[in-house]
């Protein structure tokens, strides 16, 4: 945390947010954290070390539970307070997995049963304070976590199908403001859970009395961050409780990056003494009615900034015949996680046939023509047919101009990822451009000191060398 940067306030009709005590220009850090728990996705499993998070093509496995992995001897050091209960956890229950939030909730579980001084992560905010952004979230009671009987509960690795063990007390009448997805997910997970932890926990009499299994999965789920690379790619998931205070604008004044685990919180705009800071919870590349939807079912609470309130950019984002982008919409949300060369040469073949079907229909600054260009672009970058993926990667520069035309981290990465497919291409002048585009934002968003703007850097002297 940047010492007398920022407070603790009460936000109207937000509950509390985080002000600015200093002026802040385009640029400027305003908080650096650690977290207070967090753990790698199980998509990135074996990919990027579990203390470090950083990606590592030879990581060293732990030879317990042969499933963490580290990039040397002093990060599987530096992990081991943090995996040595939960190592006994992921051995009894192979060859299943948990679901992440599961896994992270129990390193929570064991970090609160034996800590003792408080996290820097909680120098404005403690967990102990978090409120999930439905103030009624936190009041609730779950009773028999800790339930005798063995249950399916690693079905799909993810959900239970059994529930009926499980008694909810409530302490307020704000639990019907939960939707009954959210609700049935909390039993799962806090049930799931149970199975995770009991080769460590036995019984909830093992627990303190603080420690309430419900509010702290309904905590997680509303103020947890995803932890993405520099590239902006999801590695994993962690809970840091003072940057929770931050509220939601879908056009913010202040970004979120990270380095490694720690997270890096920096101003897009010139940000006044006493001006409440504000993050994006969601990806803004949404119309306004899928973006209150989602904000409604995740975090219960609908947004009323300008952006909203003006519908600006809806126009933009579904322009075209509804029909077409509708199809792609549908085909590109059935994408799932390609690995093999073949499923890459599908995905392409897929992309390539809807964009020749609707070449007339649909405009590139339409939101699902553009995501189905970016999804071509991948599959070309996978299956290193690099011409390709620079044809692609041109007609994204356009439309991300348009939706994130201010600061964006996003649209610094797209642009970095197209100059260096220029670069590979022998275009050393227009590569050379379009990476200082790349870093004009990304000094900005990123700071002249982190790792992937030190990678464009170079990038742009090999250009230059190339000229």
């Amino acid at each position: 945390m940047e010492p007398g940067r920022l407070e603790k306030f009460p936000s109207p009709g937000r509950g509390s947010g985080l002000r600015a005590l200093k002026r802040a220009r385009p640029g400027e850090l305003l908080s650096r954290a650690e977290p207070f728990a967090c753990t790698v996705t199980k998509q990135r499993l074996g990919g990027v070390c579990e203390r470090c998070l950083r990606r590592n093509e030879r990581l060293l496995r732990c030879s317990q539970c042969k499933i963490a992995r580290y990039c040397d001897t002093r990060c599987q050091k530096e992990a081991w307070q943090e995996h040595k209960q939960e190592c006994k956890c992921l051995k009894s229950i192979e060859p299943n997995f948990p679901p992440d939030s599961v896994r992270l909730v129990g390193r929570i579980v064991f970090k609160l049963l034996g800590q003792s001084a408080a996290c820097p992560s909680e120098k404005l905010y403690s967990f102990s304070d978090l409120q999930s952004k439905n103030p009624g979230i936190a009041q609730h009671k779950l009773a028999s976590i800790f339930v005798t009987g063995d249950h399916s509960i690693f079905r799909n690795l993810q959900y239970i199908t059994e529930a009926s063990s499980l008694d909810i007390y409530v302490t307020t009448a704000n639990i019907e403001e939960l939707s009954e997805e959210m609700k049935e997910g909390l039993r799962h997970l806090a049930q799931t859970l149970q199975l995770y932890l009991r080769v460590e926990i036995q019984d909830a009499f093992q627990l303190l009395p603080a420690i309430d299994i419900f509010q702290i999965f309904a905590k997680v789920t509303c103020n947890c961050f995803t932890i993405s690379n520099g590239e902006m790619q999801d590695v994993g998931v962690g809970l840091y409780p003072s940057m929770s205070l931050l509220n939601h604008s879908c056009d913010p004044n202040c970004v979120i990056v990270f380095e490694g685990r720690q997270l890096l919180l920096r101003s897009v705009r010139e940000i006044q003494i006493g001006e409440e800071l504000t993050i994006s919870y969601i990806e803004s590349l949404m119309p306004s009615s899928e973006r209150q939807k989602h904000l409604k079912r995740q975090y219960c609470f609908e947004c009323n900034c300008l952006l909203c309130q003006t519908q600006e950019k809806d126009v933009d984002m579904l322009a075209g015949e509804e029909k077409a982008w509708k199809e792609i919409k549908d085909a590109v949300t059935k994408v799932g996680d390609p690995r093999s060369q073949e499923e890459w040469e599908q995905v392409l073949a897929m992309c390539q046939a809807l964009l020749n079907n609707n070449a007339d229909s649909l405009p590139d600054t339409n939101i699902y023509l553009l995501k189905l260009l970016d999804c071509a672009m991948d599959a070309c970058i996978n299956l290193r047919r690099w011409g390709e993926a620079l044809l692609y990667g041109k007609r994204t520069l356009k439309p991300y101009r348009l939706y994130y035309s201010s600061f964006h981290p996003l649209r610094a990465v797209q642009l970095m990822r197209v100059g260096k497919l220029q670069h590979t291409q022998d275009m050393f002048p227009q590569a050379l451009k379009t990476l200082k585009q790349a870093y004009n934002i990304m000094k900005v968003t990123h700071g002249a000191d982190h790792s992937l703007v030190q990678d464009l850097m170079k990038l742009k002297e090999q250009c230059e060398a190339g000229m």
